[in-house]
């Protein structure tokens, strides 16, 4: 049987826990009631056995006996439940109090001073057997019987009581145990109005700490946390959305601007084939702008797999100064690169986020300045860092560096029209595809692009 509510599970574990406890504990007294009443009785024979014993121990034969009889009488009459045998030394019957009293004959043949129990017709007996023994080698047999049946009643009206007061317990824990754990779930019910009421249009209610208990405190962080990671993607793909929209609104009203312009007048056929020129720059801008964000969205979801080849750093990197020179040379900005390191990777991947981060350096790097690439080995990593001197990025903006079309400040803005500010999230992109990280840190030193590349996740040449 399947409980769905959690008020209904606890409902009955608190129920069966208590009933539990009180059926041990009724079982328990059942038991030692039971054990309290053998001892006594048990002592009630032993007593007037050695009592019986002490009158009878002067008799030598049936006259003496016929003498000391009234007072073994005597002792009798004191418990109205207790009857009395005495048998001769022949096993003949000399005495019976009350007479009517039949004693199974295999209880009469136990051992002295054996205590023997037994019902008949719904009475219940305890007895004891005393042999004494009498001059001439001969023996005298005492059989006490002591009627229990008052204790047995008692026993069975408890018992019948108890299983009344069991019922109602069972009754008044269930709904105990229903209010309890009700009252116990009120801090739960609370977490779920606050879930229930989270949308994707309103994702700042968060749990309120204070009214969660202990054991929930876990769970709730953890779903505190989940919520501002779901806000700060709805807030990146709001702006992600916007910046789409923005950045391509000015290419395609500039085609359009062109082609009106364009089209407002017969033109000659060599102006024609200019004005088709400035449109297909436009278009193969927005074509890389496409494809940089497919890029981006196939990195997000793990779809792009790189290859995995010997990759010479200071190789890859020093191709890419040879490209990049003439830009530099333009500036007066030199271009360095010091250290060696090897691991598996894709190339062209490589190659891709490596020229980012250069072109980006050489944009922002001071007239005369130094691009600076470094490439260190450790024992379970490579680092790659790019670094020039140029503005200092502020802190708060170093962690959006990343994002995609985001720009800190006017002092690094991407220059002109044809960086549409994905490069730094695809460098990002293929770093982590490597299985590694890309950081960055500005002081008035320089500004540090740093790629850690996992040896033991890419593998060594």
């Amino acid at each position: 049987m399947t409980f769905q509510s959690l008020t209904m599970r606890l409902s009955l574990m608190f129920s069966v826990a208590v009933l539990s406890v009180l059926l041990l504990a009724g079982i328990l007294f059942k038991q030692l009631s039971m054990m309290h009443f053998g001892i006594l009785d048990q002592q009630e024979l032993s007593s007037k056995a050695q009592n019986a014993v002490s009158i009878l121990q002067t008799v030598t034969d049936r006259q003496t006996f016929e003498r000391r009889l009234p007072e073994l009488r005597a002792l009798l009459s004191h418990h109205p439940g207790l009857a009395a045998m005495i048998r001769g030394p022949e096993g003949e019957l000399w005495f019976a109090d009350p007479a009517a009293l039949q004693v199974p004959p295999r209880l009469l043949a136990g051992l002295s001073d054996q205590a023997w129990e037994w019902e008949s017709q719904d009475r219940f007996y305890r007895g004891l057997n005393r042999e004494l023994t009498l001059p001439g080698n001969q023996s005298l047999r005492i059989e006490l019987v002591l009627d229990s049946t008052l204790h047995q009643h008692y026993l069975h009206s408890l018992t019948h009581w108890f299983w009344i007061a069991f019922s109602l317990c069972a009754l008044l824990s269930a709904g105990l145990g229903w209010l309890v754990a009700r009252n116990g779930l009120k801090p739960v019910r609370s977490v779920t109005q606050v879930v229930s009421s989270i949308s994707a249009q309103s994702l700042s209610g968060r749990v309120p700490m204070g009214e969660v208990p202990g054991e929930l405190q876990g769970l709730a962080q953890s779903f505190n946390a989940m919520l501002q990671r779901l806000d700060d993607d709805f807030v990146r793909l709001s702006s992600f959305s916007s910046d789409i929209a923005h950045e391509l609104r000015t290419p395609i009203s500039n085609l359009i601007t062109h082609t009106e312009v364009v089209l407002s007048r017969p033109r000659r056929s060599e102006e024609y084939h200019e004005a088709l020129y400035s449109n297909l720059e436009e278009l193969q801008r927005m074509a890389k702008m496409v494809e940089e964000m497919l890029f981006i969205a196939k990195a997000d979801n793990a779809l792009i797999v790189p290859e995995r080849q010997p990759v010479e750093m200071n190789r890859l990197v020093r191709q890419l100064f040879e490209y990049y020179e003439l830009l530099a040379e333009e500036d007066g900005i030199s271009l360095c690169c010091n250290g060696q390191g090897t691991l598996m990777g894709d190339v062209s991947m490589l190659r891709r986020a490596l020229s980012n981060l250069l072109s980006n350096a050489i944009r922002h790097s001071v007239e005369g300045g130094t691009v600076t690439v470094d490439i260190v080995t450790g024992g379970q990593s490579l680092e790659v860092s790019v670094s020039n001197v140029g503005p200092v990025i502020p802190p708060e903006h170093i962690e959006r560096l990343f994002d995609r079309f985001y720009r800190a400040d006017p002092a690094r803005r991407e220059g002109h029209s044809s960086h549409a500010g994905l490069g730094l999230a695809i460098s990002r992109s293929i770093v982590q595809s490597h299985g590694g990280t890309l950081a960055c840190e500005s002081s008035e030193a320089s500004t540090r692009f740093t790629a850690f590349f996992p040896l033991a996740g890419c593998g060594q040449a």
